[in-house]
Parts: structure tokens; sequence; C-alpha cells
């Protein structure tokens, strides 16, 4: 109910005046949009000199002309003038209503216009994304300016146009492109064409043979059939969105006739006289005089008499095929008659198929209905699979990863995907969405009413897919009435659970939510995370999703100026728990992802942030990017409390170890300081990250059994804190002291058993199948322990884990020298070494270099080797890789014929891992010194290598070491 602002009068509803005082009563400004339209500036050329040389009353007489006409010209192209300013008209086309040729009709109002004034104009026209309503301006964007920049920069009589408007006219202009234009306040020099003409109406191109369709040209070929065969008349009807393939399901069946003539007539959108304009064209084609046919008629009723009539005349001698495209635009009076030639024709063969968007059902919801001589079909998106076929036809080439992109985006709709790749093939192979494409879209949902809109856009908020109960919580109202049409318009379809429902297309999603404005958007992420929390909290994905849409709101907050931390720190408490949760199970790819979200959501010297920082440090370093790890690290030991600062410490302890190769000390000194402060103060989780830290540092400095007990005492702590992900590493850990220690085999065996069983997450099944790989090796089944390791790569990978994979590959590249395969040796350590330059890994890529050297070595390529043995040490001198080196200069030296430096080296490794109680190690070494000794003609001194290295073997019952120890000796033999 109105209330006059005049004397407070109520007023019954739609009243446009007080019905007390006949007071203007204030409309009900409509609510703001962004949507995407065209905007038309026309301005006198040369006003001043024209004010100079001409009467005022003449001059008034003929800009009051030349207004009369902009107005004119631009309202019967659907446009709306939004003010004169000066002698400047300003025009915008999709205000209130977006249609799809929005810029075609601005610049066919724009040769209008300049054609019919009296003086000379210059006008520009640019389409862009504005937002309308909620005031008096019609628009407010940039795309407005752009349009005014564009006319300022016109000569008297041109017509310039943006280049998003001319991306949605290139098919009826002919327009040049003019040099780069310098415009006032614009950063960028502005793309601007030049109209010279236009060449026609826009249709759709068929550049690729069809795809699919079978059945409706079935159905479409028995339409025909029956129609001659029973002299009758027969009404097809195909409903389709656009592009979806309506024109080239009827080419494909009028190209296939060989006994039909065939006549075309076309609905307008718009436009003067257009009721039967069809009808006219299809007259004209069959040569019957027009005249003879419409204008003798004096009313509806008449004129489809007389038209049906023609047409059954024009049938006589073989059957006729009348298609009619677009009805949907038809008037009702073109639609009755197209139904009254449907009821009434008899003997004649006539076929009449009509060609409508779903649209046509909600003006004539009948349609079709009741007739026995009527057809009716709906075409649905493509398959996938013709979807894919009908790219790669359109691309011409095998690009299988663009196919795949271009063919997602289409989602079934052939004129979305011929689009995209004309789109593709101009922009160097980036899918995007058309000009094209968005402004069918955008036209269709603004046809729709205000209650539908607001049910689409708080669908999208969710996504694709949504839920029912969702929407009626964020529209405040009912929903189900606005669904229904909704899918009734080919705009969603249920899906099989109860309360959801999904957008037909991806891109109307899109269209729908970024007509959203960015303030409104806000308000909706907000209360959807809200929502999703208050009713679906055991939601598995719960902090990841209700965290993206805080984030959202949070983005578009600080967009518009507003303080966006309120919203950010409430999204950065989600994002946290849904890191640490991903951390957990080992997945740390998205760790970082949601890690890095949510620190930046927050202020820098937030304790949240700083809590945050060891975790997404460790997380970081896990997916090979050591460098920000480190920054992050540091800034916590720096800022953080005591415990952020001793959990940061003892993470840095591996990270800068590993990345900057530093020595194995120090790295232990900053675990084991770490581990003194925070024994005190009880900290589990940190003790967790401390002792993970002492049992890798243990590994690389050779003590297993040290590793061994660190990496116990930090499955203890992440136990108690419930820290699964460092619960898996310290498992892992465990398993790799096992199989390093001179235990028995079949205990990691067994190890390897449980840990399968264990559902802890993929990082673990990982780290088991690869030790299962391990075992395998020792055990002589190379196969197998192959293809277990790949799977664990795999699987590595898959969680974003760089770092283990390459190091994965690294173990992988020893165990194949323990298999004697040279090739596959240098391959795994090839990798191993590319990888851990690529994510800056020093420490280990050194060990992975002095691998590489053996494998050339053994393949040889002595120089190459040598020298890469030097430049391994150099970059870490760590004791692994120093007797790697040793090994490999022990070979070196038997290859150059210097048996004496071969056993030199060879003790010199012997005398690094002596200390150490790494069976594993120390076996690979005794192999090397036996081979030393064996060149050298030491038999005395190989047997009793062999000997004790098969001691060693027997007791970890490694049938791999043993019959490499073995192989020494026989060959010395021989």
């Amino acid at each position: 109910m109105a209330v006059c602002a005049r004397c407070g009068a109520d007023n019954r509803e739609g009243a446009k005046f007080c019905d007390a005082c006949g007071a203007p009563l204030a409309v009900a400004a409509a609510p703001e949009q962004r949507k995407t339209v065209t905007v038309l500036f026309c301005d006198v050329s040369g006003s001043t000199a024209l004010g100079e040389r001409v009467d005022p009353e003449a001059l008034r007489a003929i800009m009051s002309r030349y207004f009369d006409v902009a107005r004119t010209a631009i309202e019967r192209h659907g446009g709306t003038v939004e003010k004169f300013i000066g002698d400047a008209v300003m025009a915008v086309f999709g205000v209130p209503t977006v249609h799809e040729d929005d810029a075609l009709r601005a610049v066919r109002a724009a040769l209008e216009l300049r054609d019919a004034v009296e003086i000379e104009v210059r006008i520009g026209v640019n389409t862009g994304e504005v937002v309308t309503g909620g005031g008096e301006k019609l628009a407010t964007g940039d795309a407005v300016n752009v349009a005014a920049r564009l006319e300022q920069s016109a000569s008297s009589g041109d017509v310039l146009l943006g280049p998003q408007t001319y991306a949605l006219v290139r098919d009826v202009v002919d327009a040049e492109l003019l040099p780069p234009i310098d415009a006032k306040g614009k950063a960028e020099p502005l793309t601007a064409y030049r109209v010279r003409s236009l060449t026609g109406d826009a249709r759709r191109r068929n550049s690729a043979g069809m795809v699919g369709r079978a059945r409706e040209l079935t159905l479409l070929a028995h339409a025909f059939e029956r129609a001659r065969h029973e002299h009758a008349c027969h009404l097809f009807t195909i409903l389709g969105n656009a592009g979806i393939g309506k024109s080239r399901l009827v080419s494909e069946f009028l190209d296939g006739l060989s006994s039909a003539r065939t006549v075309t007539g076309r609905c307008l959108s718009y436009g003067d006289g257009i009721t039967y304009r069809p009808v006219v064209e299809v007259l004209q084609q069959l040569e019957i005089p027009v005249q003879s046919v419409l204008h003798d008629a004096t009313s509806p009723p008449e004129i489809a008499w007389s038209v049906r009539k023609a047409l059954e005349q024009a049938a006589l001698d073989e059957p006729l095929v009348v298609v009619f495209d677009d009805i949907q635009w038809g008037e009702e009076s073109f639609l009755d008659l197209i139904e009254h030639v449907a009821d009434l024709s008899r003997d004649a063969s006539i076929l009449l198929l009509c060609m409508a968007r779903p649209d046509l059902l909600e003006v004539r919801p009948g349609w079709g209905g009741g007739k026995v001589n009527a057809t009716s079909v709906l075409l649905e998106p493509l398959a996938q699979t013709e979807t894919t076929a009908l790219v790669r036809a359109l691309l011409g080439a095998d690009d299988d990863a663009l196919v795949a992109r271009i063919g997602a985006a289409a989602d079934g709709n052939p004129l979305f995907a011929e689009e995209m790749v004309e789109l593709t093939r101009s922009s160097g192979g980036e899918v995007a969405v058309p000009a094209t494409i968005q402004a069918l879209l955008s036209a269709r949902l603004d046809g729709l009413s205000a209650e539908e809109r607001v049910v689409l856009e708080c669908g999208a908020v969710e996504g694709q897919v949504f839920r029912r109960s969702a929407v009626a919580a964020l529209a405040e109202g009912g929903v189900d009435a606005q669904l229904t049409a909704l899918v009734r318009k080919e705009l969603l379809r249920p899906e099989p659970a109860d309360d959801g429902y999904r957008f037909r297309h991806l891109l109307i999603r899109d269209a729908a939510y970024d007509a959203v404005p960015k303030a409104r958007r806000i308000g909706h992420h907000t209360r959807f995370a809200e929502w999703l929390v208050e009713h679906d909290p055991a939601l598995v994905e719960l902090d990841e999703i209700a965290g993206y849409h805080l984030e959202q709101a949070a983005n578009y907050a600080g967009e518009l100026g507003r303080d966006p931390l309120v919203l950010g720190k409430r999204a950065a408490i989600h994002l946290t728990q849904a890191a640490l949760r991903a951390d957990a199970r080992g997945d740390a790819g998205a760790a970082v992802k949601l890690g890095l979200r949510a620190e930046r959501l927050v202020a820098r010297d937030d304790p949240r942030r700083l809590l945050l920082l060891p975790t997404l440090a460790r997380a970081l370093d896990d997916c090979g990017r050591g460098d920000e790890a480190i920054l992050l690290l540091d800034e916590a030991i720096a800022d953080g409390d005591a415990v952020t600062a001793a959990r940061a410490r003892a993470i840095r302890a591996v990270t800068r170890t590993l990345a900057r190769g530093l020595s194995v000390d120090w790295a232990r000194g900053e675990a084991e300081q770490a581990i003194a402060e925070l024994t005190p103060l009880g900290d589990d989780e940190g003790l967790a990250n401390a002792y993970v830290a002492l049992a890798w540092i243990s590994l690389w400095s050779g003590s297993v059994g040290r590793m061994g007990f660190a990496a116990e005492r930090a499955r203890v702590h992440a136990e108690r804190k419930g820290d699964m992900s460092t619960v898996v590493e310290a498992i892992g850990l465990q398993a790799a002291a096992l199989l390093r220690s001179d235990a028995p085999l079949s205990q990691a065996e067994s190890f390897a058993e449980e840990l399968l069983a264990l559902d802890h997450g993929l990082k673990l099944h990982a780290n088991a199948l690869f030790l299962q790989s391990r075992c395998a090796a020792e055990r002589l089944r190379v196969s197998e322990a192959r293809s277990l390791r790949s799977e664990a790569i795999r699987l590595m990978e898959e969680l974003g884990l760089e770092v283990l994979a390459a190091g994965t590959y690294q173990l992988g590249a020893a165990y194949e020298w323990l298999a004697e395969d040279w090739a596959e040796m240098e391959g795994s350590a090839r990798t191993a070494w590319e990888r851990f330059e690529h994510v800056g890994d020093r420490g280990l890529r050194a060990t992975a270099g002095a691998l590489l050297a053996y494998a050339w070595l053994e393949l040889g390529r002595l120089e190459e080797a040598e020298q890469l043995i030097d430049e391994a040490v150099a970059l870490n001198a760590d004791p692994t890789t120093l007797w790697w080196a040793h090994c490999g200069r022990s070979l070196a030296a038997i290859v150059h014929g210097d048996p004496t430096a071969a056993v030199e080296h060879a003790h010199r490794a012997l005398t690094i891992v002596e200390g150490s109680d790494d069976a594993f190690n120390r076996s690979i070494v005794l192999i090397a010194l036996a081979e030393a000794q064996s060149a050298a003609g030491d038999l005395d001194g190989c047997s009793a290598t062999v000997a004790e290295a098969s001691a060693l073997a027997e007791r970890r019952e490694s049938a791999a070491f043993l019959a490499r120890a073995q192989s020494v000796l026989a060959t010395m033999a021989s």
C-alpha cells in the first residue's frame, strides 16, 4: 500500500496519484542489478560554429528536431534515453530489460540517427557491465565513460564501436579497426572500430557437420512422410534454448529432402509491422502476390484463411515444407494463423516446421496440444561424447586438453562450443565465455519476473547445484512456485535428492550470479555460511565451504571500501580448520591453498595467524615451496609467542637443512632446543613436530636408533593431541627406521601390513606401499617392487607431496643399484635430481646427484659422472651424499685402472658410515669396498668384506643384498 508523502493518506495498490489529494506517488526504485548493457553517446559536431551562423530561433528548432529524431530512433530500436546533456544524447540499450541483440539495436539506432538528422553528429557505442536501478541514473560504470570517450574521439559522421560491441555485431557490420585512441582519464589506449555499413542479419554459422540428433531427425522424417502420403498438414515444433541446435537440425533435415519445396520465414524480436513478416517472406519465396493474400483480407481470421488457401495451392504439385523460425517472438495473430493452417488444411501435403525457445510455452501453454497431426520435441544438450566430437571437429586439431576444457564449458550446447572455439582461436588458446553467449544468457534471465530472478540469484550463491531449503532461507519467502516455473523454462532441473536443484548449464548459473550487485552478494554469502553451519553441521567439508562464502563476502566488502576484517576473521577460522583437516589427511596441496587463504584474511599481527604459520609452513615445505616456508617460519619465531616460536624453530630446522643445505649438527641443535622449550609447557602438538624434526635429522646423520626413538615420541605426542598429520609422518619415519636397522625384513613387512590396515588417509597408505616396495626389492621381487613404488608416487603426487615423491624416486634409485639395473637407476635418480632442483631443495638434491653420477659411471659416462660428483658434494656435504660420492669415486678409479685409489675412496665411505647404525647404508658401502678390493686383487680383504656384508644381509633376511655380495666374490674368483 502506497502512502502519500504530502497528505499521509493510504492509497490502493498500483495507484500513481494520491486518491485523496492528487499528488504524484513516489515509485519505489528498482533494486540494483549488475548487467551488461550497450551505451550510446551522440553529440553535434561543430555546435559552436553552428550557433554563430544560425539565428537562435532557427537553432532552437534545429536542435528540437535533432532531439526528436534521436529519441525516435533510439526508442524504435528498444533503447532508453537517459538524458540530454547540452548537445549530447545518452541512451542505454538493456534498461529496463536486456535483449540478446542490444548491441545490434544500438548500432542500428546510431546509423539511423546519423542519417536522419539535418546536422553533423558523431557517435560512440560501447558495451560493458554496469550497475542499474536504485536511483535516478539508468546505468553507472566504466562502460558509460568509454562510450563518451569514443564519441569525443569520433570525427563528424563517424560511429565508433568499443571492442565488446564489435564482438557482438561483427557478423553483420562492415567496420575497420582504428589506431589505439589515447582518451582523457584512461590509463590504457582505447580500442575502437569505425562502422562503414550494416551487412545483414546475424545468422548462426554452421562450420561443422551435425553431431547427434539421430532420433529427432527420424521423427522429422516420419512427420514429413506422413504429410506426403496422407496429403495432410502436420505441425512439427522443435523447442530448445538458444544455440542448442534447432537450426542445424532443420538444415540437416532439409538437405536430405529430394522431393519437396521449402520456404522459410522468421519472426523478429522487435520492429514495425512485424506481425505477418514471416508470412510475407514465405509468400514472396512462393512467388505469390502478397497484396492478394494479406491486404485484401480485413481481419486476422480472413488473413489466416487466405494464407491457408495460398499454401494449399502451392502444395498441389509437390509437398511443401514451411519453416517458421523463432516463433516465440511471434504475435498472437501470427501464432493463431499457424494453428489455423494446421487445424483446417485439407488435401495438401504441408509440413509446418516451427522452431521456438521454451518461452513459447509461456504465451501458448497448449501449443500443439490436442492435435493428432502435431508433434513437439525438446532438444536436450548433447551428450558428453557428442560434445567432444563436435569440439574436435570445430578445432580441427587433436589437442585433448583444449578439447576437454571447451567441452566442459560448452556443456552440450553446440552454439556455445562453436563460439568458444572461435574465441579460442583469436585469443591464443584461452578458453573464455564469448560476449555473444553472455548476451544470450543475460537477456534470457532479464526477462524473468523479479521473484524468479531472486530465486535464481540465491541458488547461484551456493553453486550449480543448490538446495531448496537454502534458497528459501536466503530469499526469505516462498520459492516453490518460482522453482517450478524455472524448471518449466528449462533454466533449472530437479536433482535426485529431494531438496536439490541444478542449473541446466553452468553458464546460466554464472550469469545469474554476475547480475547480483556486490553489496547484495556480501549478505547472500554471509547468510548462506550461517545457514550451512546451523543446518548441516555434520557436513565433512563444512569449514571449507563456510569459509569460502565468508571469504567471498570479505573480499567484496574490501572491494566496496568497507572493512573486511570482521568477515575475514570469521572466514579465517573456518579455513584454518579446513587446512588443518587437509594437513591431517596428508593432502599438502589443499592444506597450502586453504592455509594461505586463511592467513591473508586476517591482520599480520593477529595471534591466530601467527599460530597458523608453522603448520602452513610445513605444508608448503611438503609441496616443495621451502623458500616460502622459511619466510613464514622466521616471522613466527620473531613475532609469535613462546609456543609458536618453538614450533616454528623445530620445523625450520628440517626445512632450512633441506632447502639451504645447512649442517646436520645445526639442525639437531635447533630441534633439541625446541624440545627443551616445549617440554615444560606440555605442548603435545609442538613436541610432536619437534620430535619429527629430530627423527629426520637423525636419519640424515645415520643414527637409525635415535631416529626410531624420536619417531616413537612424535607419534605418542601427536596421538595425544589428535594431530593425525603428524601421526602419519611419525609412523612413516618409524617404518623407515625399522627398514634401515639390522632387524629381520619380516618385521618391516608385518609393519607395512599393519599400516595398510589403518584408516589414516592416503599419505600413510602411500608410505605403506613404498615400505612394501622396499621389502619386495630386498626379496628380489623387482617387478613387484617397481609397481608398488609407482603407485606410492602416484598417491604422493595426487596429494601434492612433491618433496616426498622426489625422495621416493631417490630411494628407488638406490634399490635399482641393488638390482644392478643401471638404466632404471639413471631414470629414477635423474627424476629426483630434477625435481629437487624444481623445489629448491639443495640437501636431498645433492644425494640424488651422487646417485645419478654412480649410474652414469656404470653406463660409461665417466667424465660427466665425475663432474656431477663434485657438483653434488659442493651442493651439500652431508654424510649420505659424501659416502655415495666416495663410492662413485671408487668406481671411477676402477674404470681408470687405479685400484689403490678405488680402495682408498671405499674406505673413506666406510669411515663415514662406521659410526652409524644404518644397516642399509652400511651394506651398500661394504659391497662397494668389496668391489674395489676385488679390482685390487686383495682376495683376503674382499672375502672378509663379503663375509661381513653377507652376515648383515642374512641377519636382515635381505636376499638382494646377499646375492649382490656373493656376486662380487664369484666375479673375483672367476
